[in-house]
């Protein structure tokens, strides 16, 4: 029995032992800053403190090419770039280019919704005027834009926050004017006539809208 006691004692002294052993080695171990994946040591921390701020983005002005613009012309558009870091000289031509098209096709259908988009109130009133009074006439157009020859920057400059750039388009215009029964009665699609405009459009640079809208219409 004595025997039995002892052994039972001997085997609790063991297991006891082994316990304290394995706790304290767990309990040392956890006291102790593990660095996680992709972690430098403590003494870095600072240092990814800032990485971990991103960066303010760097604001790239666009460069302005504008070989043989007068020096004024070239002034306007340098202040519209500085003021509007996204306009792009070559990006804005295409784009008038574009809504050259686009204006004078809804003006020759009629399209009155596609002006209200692309013209400010008095340009657009000047239009659906025009609109009305062909359409009281029974007129119609049939008009077809054969070329634009030429689309360049005649004036620019920044009013306020309102950025105003004038473009002069040549282009080559077949006009024919059809009465309520479609019989021509003035112009012809065989000759192409030489038309020269010059439009300008505005934008507030502060809109988040990035559309330019035409301002003003005049003859060139």
């Amino acid at each position: 029995m004595i025997v039995e006691i002892v052994i039972l004692a001997m085997i609790a002294a063991f297991l006891g032992l082994r316990l304290y052993s394995v706790l304290g080695q767990r309990a040392e171990h956890e006291e102790e800053s593990v660095p996680q994946r992709f972690e430098k040591p403590d003494q870095d921390k600072d240092e990814r403190t800032a990485q971990a701020k991103p960066a303010a983005p760097a604001v790239m002005l666009r460069p302005v090419q504008l070989d043989g613009a007068m020096p004024a012309v070239e002034r306007g558009v340098r202040a519209i770039a500085a003021a509007d870091p996204t306009f792009d000289i070559t990006v804005f031509l295409e784009g008038a280019k574009g809504a050259y098209e686009m204006i004078l096709e809804a003006f020759w259908k009629g399209d009155r919704e596609t002006l209200r988009e692309l013209c400010d109130d008095d340009v657009y009133e000047s239009f659906a005027a025009a609109i009305d009074t062909r359409e009281a006439a029974g007129h119609k157009l049939d008009n077809k834009l054969i070329r634009i020859e030429e689309n360049r920057i005649r004036s620019a400059e920044l009013d306020g926050r309102t950025a105003r750039v004038a473009v002069l388009f040549v282009s080559d215009i077949a006009a024919v004017t059809r009465d309520a029964e479609g019989q021509v009665i003035a112009g012809s699609l065989d000759d192409a006539i030489e038309s020269r405009d010059i439009w300008t459009f505005s934008r507030n640079i502060d809109a988040a809208d990035p559309n330019w809208v035409l301002d003003e219409t005049d003859e060139g």
